[in-house]
């Protein structure tokens, strides 16, 4: 099996990698349940988790140990072709793994497996979710607040499982309980991450794969902004813009593609999604504006590459270009929002008040009003449901960047 991990690496690793495939092995028709996992017993050998667990009276088996990513799964695969209605692959020094029609479905089978329980079937707990990403599992980052959290919403409210990730833990977390109070428990998590770090982007990408099972749909949203001409522009904020906008982009890609790939080897017929929230600053030059739109244009560079490198793993990568959400703390806020850098830094010719620099946009669509995450959500369905596009930036700008 061709793979990033030759050799097992760390435990979290390793078990990150295990994840997508078990997931993808016990999909049927289609329908992709989820994989939980647990580390639990882990330091127990496979001669101890025998005489702790009954796994054969739980549908269940156990992998022995081996320094070989490849003979793990090569272990894992036999056994399900053996009994196609496993439901706990325990791996040896690694940790196991528990299968459920839902998230709720397999986080109650995983707490059954901790007591020692035998699982017994709750058909309330069974439902995947329904909509247009029924069962999906995705990752938004910069979902705690302003258009990352509307797009996440917009996404759940159509059946994806969701991963809140944002710098702002405690917001995240509020963010994953409004979604779980509405839509149900095990719908979202919450995980911190600096999407300019690359340790903390992989274990974003471990973190969701081993809660859900895998990823099906990642959207780079997390971005900032600094506004400045020549002379007031810092090589500080510059640097600090393009880290976020650009360089990010490139790691959670490389991350969010490692359980993509693996989907794809194990089921020829799974497809996965990157989508860049990118800006209408992307297709056009931004005056005063050009740490941002630098990295907007470079971020499209990305989505192409990327896309004519990943389709041999069954990978789409787009961009989307939205106009602008003035209703989010990006244009609104009272001390940092656009509004107020514009009308400081003069961007806005004979703007006096906030509401002269506010109306000077607002006139630039012919539909006259800002772009929304429900505007934005529907061109992220797209590019997940339809299979013969890849490398495009899309324009939602309610008709202020036309493509010619």
């Amino acid at each position: 099996m061709k793979h990033y991990l030759d050799k097992v690496q760390s435990d979290i690793t390793t078990a990150a990698a295990i994840a997508p495939a078990v997931r993808m092995l016990c999909s049927k028709e289609g329908i992709y349940p989820v994989v939980v996992f647990t580390d639990e017993f882990k330091t127990l050998s496979a001669e101890d988790l025998n005489r702790k667990f009954d796994l054969t009276e739980m549908d269940g088996v156990i992998i022995e140990f081996d320094e070989s990513f490849e003979a793990i799964y090569n272990g894992i695969t036999d056994q399900f072709n053996i009994n196609t209605d496993l439901r706990i692959i325990a791996v040896e020094s690694i940790g196991t793994f528990i299968i459920g029609e839902s998230k709720a479905d397999a986080d109650y089978a995983r707490n059954c497996f901790l007591k020692g329980e035998k699982y017994n079937i709750d058909s309330e707990k069974c439902c995947t979710p329904c909509g247009r990403l029924s069962g999906k599992i995705a990752i938004v980052t910069g979902s705690a607040q302003g258009f990352g959290e509307g797009i996440a919403l917009e996404m759940v409210n159509e059946g994806s499982y969701m991963v809140i990730a944002d710098l702002n833990e405690e917001l995240a977390k509020t963010g994953a309980d409004k979604i779980n109070a509405q839509f149900g428990e095990g719908s979202a998590i919450a995980v911190k991450v600096n999407v300019s770090d690359e340790d903390s982007v992989r274990e974003m990408i471990e973190k969701t794969v081993l809660e859900f099972g895998g990823l099906d749909v990642f959207v780079s949203n997390a971005g900032v902004l600094k506004a400045g001409g020549l002379e007031e522009m810092t090589m500080a904020n510059f640097e600090f813009v393009t880290k976020v906008n650009y360089t990010a982009y490139y790691l959670c890609a490389k991350y969010a593609a490692r359980p993509m790939k693996v989907q794809a080897l194990v089921n020829a017929d799974s497809w996965s999604d990157i989508v860049q929230i990118n800006s209408k600053s992307g297709l056009e030059g931004s005056n005063k504006n050009f740490a941002y739109a630098g990295g907007k244009f470079g971020g499209i560079g990305l989505t192409q590459s990327f896309a004519l490198e990943l389709v041999t793993d069954n990978i789409k990568v787009n961009s989307i270009c939205p106009g602008n959400f003035y209703e989010g703390p990006l244009w609104s806020d009272p001390e940092k929002g656009l509004f107020v850098q514009y009308l400081k830094a003069g961007k806005v010719p004979g703007a006096k008040t906030i509401d002269d620099v506010k109306n000077f946009y607002l006139a630039k669509s012919p539909i006259r009003r800002g772009c929304s995450p429900k505007d934005v959500s529907r061109a992220i369905f797209y590019c997940v449901e339809q299979l013969y596009e890849t490398g495009q930036a899309i324009p939602v700008t309610g008709g202020q960047s036309m493509l010619s």
